[in-house]
């Protein structure tokens, strides 16, 4: 047994607590001076979809509220896991952080193994956006709504040959759970990226496409894609004459996406809360709303402790619709 003189334990709690007050003014020193250099925005998906349309508009917001560059970093795969395991096992001092989707909750449930620790190796920064996804089709599919979709899928099993941006995505889940709802069978294609999959579809290779809208919008008067409907609780702003899947007759699905900012966890508080307050600032920015609002994206924002509680909610529930429609990726 360790003994201590009666004087020893005092100063022994003396100077644990002096080494923290330390730790905490150089936290607080360090982000002070932060950043003083570029900050590397990695974007777990390949250009031209929502994901990368979000953070390029938050990028360049960000680049003149953090009086530095904001570098996107488009490292895509595996439904982006690979780019969200980057900026996990990157140095925790603020300058490479990630922007996340709803995926980030899901991959739990549908991964066998992940790279990284959802909950120990992640910080929450804010969320920073929410959309709906479209289902879209190339022009040619005998379906002009989602019911005759449905029953088309249904007459002709495995035929419809639908995209995504990978296994284990958005667009994946969420087409998905339409099969299983619905109980159709349609063809999986994923791509190197939902702008590859969009261009494929336009291009006629495939048939369908559950997208963001952000994706959508720019490209949906070209006539090369038909919107069917808006996989949201309600009808998008960007799009209001397009009906909700409920509206279709597909009583029951819903699926919202929501978008926000990760950083390694170990990044000092402060340096996450100056993080925080510059995004907030950003998306408050009426230039930026408008630009959301024409992509079709709703700004979110909030507090560190609002985004971290919106991922701890999510990740049960997908676990529960993960396993109803027997998704895997292994």
């Amino acid at each position: 047994m360790v003994r201590y003189g009666k004087m020893m334990l005092p100063m022994m709690l003396l100077c644990a607590g002096a080494a923290q007050a330390q730790a905490q003014a150089q936290a607080q020193a360090q982000a002070q001076a932060y950043p003083h250099k570029p900050i590397r925005l990695i974007i777990p998906f390949a250009p031209g979809g929502g994901t990368d349309i979000i953070g390029r508009l938050i990028g360049g917001e960000l680049t003149e509220y953090m009086g530095q560059p904001v570098v996107i970093d488009n490292r895509g795969g595996s439904g982006g896991v690979i780019g969200t395991n980057i900026m996990a096992k990157s140095e925790p001092d603020g300058y490479t952080i990630s922007l996340c989707s709803l995926g980030f909750a899901y991959a739990p449930a549908i991964y066998t193994k992940l790279p990284y620790d959802s909950e120990k190796d992640i910080a929450p920064i804010a969320q920073v956006a929410s959309q709906p996804f479209v289902f879209t089709t190339h022009p040619t599919l005998a379906a002009t709504n989602m019911k005759e979709l449905v029953a088309l899928a249904k007459a002709k099993p495995g035929a419809i040959h639908y995209g995504t941006g990978g296994a284990g995505g958005a667009s994946h889940l969420g087409t998905a759970l339409l099969q299983h709802m619905t109980g159709i069978n349609m063809t999986h294609v994923p791509y190197k990226g939902t702008g590859p999959a969009l261009s494929a579809m336009m291009g006629g290779e495939i048939q369908m496409q559950l997208i963001g809208a952000s994706a959508v919008v720019p490209v949906m008067k070209s006539g090369r894609l038909r919107v069917l409907a808006v996989s949201g609780g309600k009808r998008s702003a960007a799009m209001p004459d397009v009906p909700t899947v409920i509206e279709s007759g597909i009583p029951g699905y819903v699926f919202d996406v929501w978008y926000g900012m990760l950083a390694p966890a170990k990044t000092p508080r402060a340096i996450i809360q100056k993080l925080n307050t510059e995004m907030n600032r950003a998306l408050k920015n009426p230039a930026l709303a408008q630009r959301f609002a024409a992509a079709g994206l709703d700004p979110a924002g909030g507090t560190v402790e609002a985004f971290e509680q919106l991922i701890r909610s999510e990740v049960p529930r997908w676990r529960k619709v993960a396993a109803a429609a027997n998704i895997k990726v292994d």
